[in-house]
């Protein structure tokens, strides 16, 4: 999920400083193991964090709650932390501090879920290295945070201070999904392209991974620059891209960064083409910023991994059942399964450490091998902490039907 630009001081004074890892209690609970998750709980990507939550919750209802380690019970308590402000009305960096902080402090936390915004991963990510502490994410896809050469020259060493990889991932990274978003416009025979970006880090990444691909593939790039996110409308610059008569308008960023503006006001200026975006704009909110009228037939959006949709057969149809039997409703957005996945991992962690100890169980989180998925397949982490399953879906033109609700088309 997006990775926000932060001012550079902040970021410095964050990864050189390490915000001085704060001690831990001395004294926990003896058969209490704790897993706490980060992600933003308030504003627009509520929709999307509930179902992550919700995903959290079905696979500690699975196990009651309940597990055996190295011969020992003990009981799972689950802490839903909000990295967000009503405020803001999206994640902070205080309160990511305030988040990882507390976690350190909590002996009796030892996996942290989360985050779903990848520049809030950046904040914490040396806090719970320091401390040796598993941190998975459900949503985090910037390149950045994992993969030597992917950004800029510290990275992502500067977010392992202690040399150890404590950072994994259950989803794909933007350098993938970037490059397939370009192969699917190809596959569609969208020749002449638009791009613009919102001048966020994530935004421009996933959009600059597009552009790379899209011209190795013969594509024309007609024009590629960046929008101002908080402008309220941008009909000039449609009208301008009219002019251009391009096939495909792509968007590197999110529903938060104006997906939905852009959209509207791209059928407002008469523009014929669609337009096609990343996962930050594969949510309900995108539905409810641009209005269904204008995404039918218009938006194509990508998403790193299977979609509710796509659970129809075997075990991702058992998901789907275990989630309406135990949770009493259908997975609603689509990091739903990443959220279970993510607290799968965290348990077989758990199991694989054979004791209550960070370090221990982050060693054995970030080895998982041959890993099972609730979609059926088997992945296992690489050396930086990557899923190896490299799984893209690809919504359909027709993202909503009539009545609203998405629908979608697998890519390949």
């Amino acid at each position: 999920m997006p990775l926000r630009l932060l001012p550079a001081v902040l970021v410095l004074a964050v990864l050189a400083a390490g915000l001085a890892l704060p001690r831990p209690a001395t004294v926990g609970h003896p058969d209490v193991i704790r897993i706490v998750s980060s992600l933003p709980r308030s504003g627009s990507a509520r929709g999307q964090t509930d179902s992550i939550v919700d995903g959290i919750r079905l696979a500690l209802k699975e196990v009651e709650s309940k597990l055996t380690v190295g011969g020992k019970p003990y009981r799972i308590d689950y802490k839903d932390l909000d990295d967000a402000t009503a405020m803001a009305g999206a994640w902070t960096a205080d309160a990511e501090i305030a988040n990882a902080n507390l976690a350190v402090r909590d002996p009796d936390v030892m996996v942290y879920i989360g985050t779903y915004n990848s520049a809030a991963a950046r904040i914490s990510m040396p806090i719970l290295n320091r401390a040796r502490m598993l941190m998975i994410s459900p949503a985090n896809t910037s390149a950045t945070l994992t993969k030597p050469g992917s950004g800029s020259p510290v990275e992502p060493m500067c977010y392992r201070p202690t040399g150890e990889v404590n950072f994994v991932r259950v989803c794909p990274t933007d350098d993938v999904q970037g490059s397939l978003g370009a192969e699917w416009a190809d596959d569609l025979k969208m020749k002449r392209i638009y791009i613009l970006d919102d001048n966020e880090t994530y935004g421009k990444g996933v959009a600059g991974e597009f552009e790379n691909r899209a011209k190795q593939l013969g594509l024309t790039i007609v024009g590629h620059e960046s929008i101002d996110n908080k402008s309220s409308e941008f009909l000039p610059l449609m009208t301008k891209i009219k002019g251009l008569n391009p096939d495909l308008i792509y968007f590197g960023g999110t529903t938060q960064t104006k997906a939905g503006q852009l959209l509207k006001d791209m059928v407002t200026a008469g523009l014929t083409c669609k337009m096609m975006a990343p996962d930050g704009c594969y949510e309900q909110a995108m539905i409810d910023s641009a209005g269904a009228d204008k995404l039918v037939g218009r938006f194509l959006v990508t998403f790193t991994g299977l979609t509710p949709d796509k659970l129809t057969a075997g075990a991702g149809k058992a998901f789907v059942d275990k989630h309406k039997a135990l949770l009493g409703k259908e997975p609603k957005e689509a990091y739903a399964i990443y959220g279970y996945e993510a607290c799968l991992v965290a348990l077989e962690a758990i199991r694989q450490g054979g004791d209550k100890n960070r370090e221990a169980i982050c060693k054995a989180g970030r080895t998982i091998k041959d890993f099972k998925g609730p979609a059926g397949l088997k992945w296992s982490f690489d050396a930086n902490g990557d899923t190896t399953l490299q799984l893209m879906t690809g919504s359909h033109v027709e993202m909503v039907d009539k009545d609203g609700k998405q629908v979608g088309d697998l890519v390949d």
